[in-house]
């Protein structure tokens, strides 16, 4: 029987589908991230396969295609939950700073230990290998910190997303280098971020104005078709193209804001309600998927072979203690004592691979093992996984402290209580004793008489 036929290759993606809603309730409840649990899966569904199939197919073009639109539903996943509040503007400029400085000071010592210790690596080569390796990954961060209180799991969400699209960016800004013809420099580059921002507001507006107006009731992943189309168009013209995204679903959540006063009269409010709720479980459930099968096969594509080479351990561990190292500091900076668990919440995964992946030919090393990659990586998420544990424990501690303290606080108040009634009874019985007369006559007379026979002995 062909392992690889059509209703094997349906059944193997249901039960994929399957194993990973499961591996949501297990990282809820233990905080291990489900991205690691997928890449597991990917590397035992290899294991498999390679007692049945002598060539494992080549999944690289669909890993790139995964992610890509994983990408793409990820951060409009994110954007679809950010309010744009006056008092949210400060976290948001301070999440900025720390995802842009993290970002560039990672690259920055990355390159330098790339340069020093992968043969034949140019500089310029250097910063290109170093960049996905800086990136934060959205992709295992915003599924993950669901758990944390609010102030923190905002924080994450925002500076994840700003290291994904600084680093595209970045990238494609250091990539165009290579080429002279495309290379525009800084100037350039300012020219082509203000004209995405422009181009990404006008599209936002228009496809909002026209899609109210749309009755069908399927039209939601003709919307999504769209956003896939402008980010595509995009690319080709050398744009930022996440921007675009991220500006589309920001003001979808924030309408009333990019609507005010009069402007109200182009909005029908209950449509503009119903399609952010409609496309916000699309995009969730979306995201869901495509993340689910990325990682997947990323694990199946996996040479373990890879991380068995001394050198490789070298570089990566380098490389993972320059990334706590500078985000240490950093975070010592704009947030204080208070860093836990944000500084180990730094993981790498779908866009560290997917900008990998598009490394140009010019600048790819033979002497770079893709070890590294996958070291960096699992270590980081490892990394994550365990911070996320312990902070889960902390907190369970405190709660039980916190029970504790008000279980004897209602113990104590329960104790007051009863001798408040105790003393009101005994104070509402002494006029009662007081004022009755027979009682008082009786005492009296019992007096009396044991006064007399004393007497009279």
């Amino acid at each position: 029987m062909e392992i690889l036929s059509s209703y094997n290759l349906i059944i193997g993606a249901s039960v994929i589908v399957v194993l990973s809603f499961w591996f949501n309730g297990i990282s809820k409840k233990t905080n291990i991230p489900s991205v690691l649990m997928l890449i597991v899966l990917g590397v035992l569904i290899n294991i498999g396969l390679g007692f049945f199939v002598s060539d494992i197919p080549d999944f690289g073009g669909s890993l790139e295609i995964l992610g890509t639109v994983g990408l793409i539903m990820i951060v409009l996943e994110a954007a679809l939950e950010l309010e744009l509040k006056r008092e949210k503007l400060i976290p948001i400029l301070k999440s900025m700073a720390i995802a842009l400085i993290g970002l560039v000071g990672s690259a920055w010592v990355a390159a330098l230990i790339l340069y020093q210790f992968i043969e034949g690596m140019t500089m310029q080569s250097a910063w290109l290998y170093a960049t996905p390796l800086s990136i934060l990954s959205s992709a295992i961060i915003i599924p993950s910190v669901g758990g944390l209180v609010d102030a923190k799991r905002e924080f994450h969400i925002y500076e994840s997303t700003f290291s994904d699209i600084f680093g595209i960016m970045m990238f494609y800004f250091l990539a165009g280098g290579l080429n002279p013809a495309e290379d525009g420099g800084v100037a350039g580059f300012s020219i082509n971020l203000i004209l995405t921002i422009v181009i990404a507001v006008v599209a936002s507006y228009a496809i909002i104005l026209v899609f109210q107006r749309i009755k069908s009731q399927a039209k939601l992943f003709l919307l999504i078709a769209v956003l896939l189309l402008l980010y595509a168009i995009g690319k080709k013209m050398h744009l930022s193209s996440l921007i675009i995204i991220l500006i589309f679903g920001l003001i979808i959540k924030n309408i009333n804001l990019f609507f005010p006063g009069k402007t109200k009269i182009f909005l029908e409010e209950d449509r503009m309600h119903q399609m952010y709720h409609e496309l916000h479980i699309i995009t969730l459930e979306t995201a869901f998927v495509v993340r689910t099968f990325f990682f997947v096969i990323f694990g199946i594509t996996i040479v373990l072979s890879s991380l068995l080479s001394l050198k490789v351990a070298l570089v990566s561990i380098l490389i993972i203690a320059s990334i706590y190292a500078i985000r240490w500091v950093i975070l010592r900076v704009f947030v204080g004592k208070d860093m836990l668990p944000q500084l180990f919440i730094a993981p790498r995964g779908l866009i560290t691979v997917l900008l990998f992946y598009a490394i140009p030919a010019q600048a790819e090393v033979a002497g770079f093992e893709s070890g590294i990659l996958l070291f960096v990586i699992i270590a980081t998420s490892l990394v994550m996984t365990w911070a996320m544990i312990k902070d889960k424990r902390k907190m369970g501690t405190m709660l039980d402290e916190i029970d504790e303290e008000i279980l004897l606080r209602n113990e104590a108040e329960d104790a007051l209580n009863e001798h408040s009634e105790e003393s009101e009874i005994i104070e509402s019985n002494e006029p009662e004793a007081l004022e009755n007369p027979e009682t008082d006559g009786g005492i009296s007379m019992g007096d009396n008489d044991i006064e007399g026979e004393l007497s009279a002995d």
